[in-house]
């Protein structure tokens, strides 16, 4: 059986940059274990499959898609930019010529559309409560040692825990901080928390002025130490940060050693488009 499968690198517009993804096109079904199997043998943060909802369906000429996503570990029910990734291999490979997409996922129907040289995704928008933080002091001293936390919330409905960093540091600091998500896994007492986000204020001045936050995030507990740009903690970030900055328009980096921008509009439904640049890296066919 041959697999149609693709390498994009998502949030970005350079190869080698952003967040890889895999992506398949599955003309056929394809059993449960295998899945699995080819997300491990890719050994990305995230595979993507893309698959048929009807034998009538057509890679270039359909609208709606079943998407899922694999890390080598486990599913999960959200990625960012490996939606972008399926969207850049439907709409550039496969000229998909739909000015929108769907995509039927456990997180429900997802949309992507181009507006000029970005893909826009219409994601869900996760909201943040306040996080105590004697229940997760163990977890954040693993992750940042001594430094200052200005606030700290959790997004229930994603598992995730957002500890913003003082507004008195560079994101320099950010960026050097060295992490070691693997001591995550011991830290964590809760059983809550199934991703970590550090996250800071945006400045204002200097040579990276435009930017209105930054960001990296960790996920250890689905085998990912740390991820290079996240769709699905940016679904969380621009809640957060649109309340703490009174906009609703926002650009946003993650400051990982790849690194990668998304452009982020909250929408009056209660979601939030994110949209970013893609590259294609490979094209070939895997042989199951």
């Amino acid at each position: 059986m041959q697999i149609p499968i693709f390498t994009v690198d998502a949030f970005t517009n350079r190869p080698f940059s952003g967040n890889p993804a895999a992506v398949c096109l599955l003309e056929n079904d394809l059993d449960e274990d295998s899945h699995q199997k080819i997300a491990t043998e890719m050994n990305l943060s995230e595979t993507a499959f893309i698959r048929k909802l009807h034998p009538g369906d057509d890679f270039t000429k359909s609208s709606c898609f079943g998407l899922r996503w694999f890390t080598p570990a486990n599913e999960v029910p959200l990625c960012g930019h490996a939606t972008l990734a399926a969207a850049a291999v439907l709409f550039h490979v496969q000229k998909n010529r739909n000015s929108v997409l769907t995509f039927v996922t456990l997180s429900g129907e997802l949309k992507a559309r181009q507006v000029e040289d970005h893909i826009v995704l219409d994601l869900p928008l996760y909201i943040t409560y306040p996080q105590v933080l004697q229940e997760v002091e163990e977890l954040i001293k693993a992750a940042i040692g001594n430094m200052i936390v200005q606030d700290l919330r959790y997004s229930p409905d994603t598992k995730k825990l957002l500890v913003r960093l003082s507004d008195a540091y560079e994101r320099s600091v950010l960026e050097e901080l060295q992490v070691s998500a693997q001591r995550f896994l011991s830290a964590e007492k809760t059983g809550k928390v199934k991703g970590l986000i550090l996250t800071l204020k945006g400045n204002s001045s200097g040579k990276h002025k435009g930017h209105d936050f930054y960001s990296r995030y960790f996920a250890p507990w689905y085998g990912i130490l740390e991820d290079p740009v996240t769709g699905s903690a940016h679904a969380v970030l621009s809640s957060y940060w649109s309340e703490q900055l009174g906009k609703k328009e926002m650009l946003a980096f993650q400051c990982s050693r790849r690194g990668g921008e998304l452009k982020i509009s909250l929408r009056n439904d209660g979601r939030v488009d994110i949209a970013g640049q893609i590259a294609i890296v490979l094209k070939g066919n895997l042989t199951i």
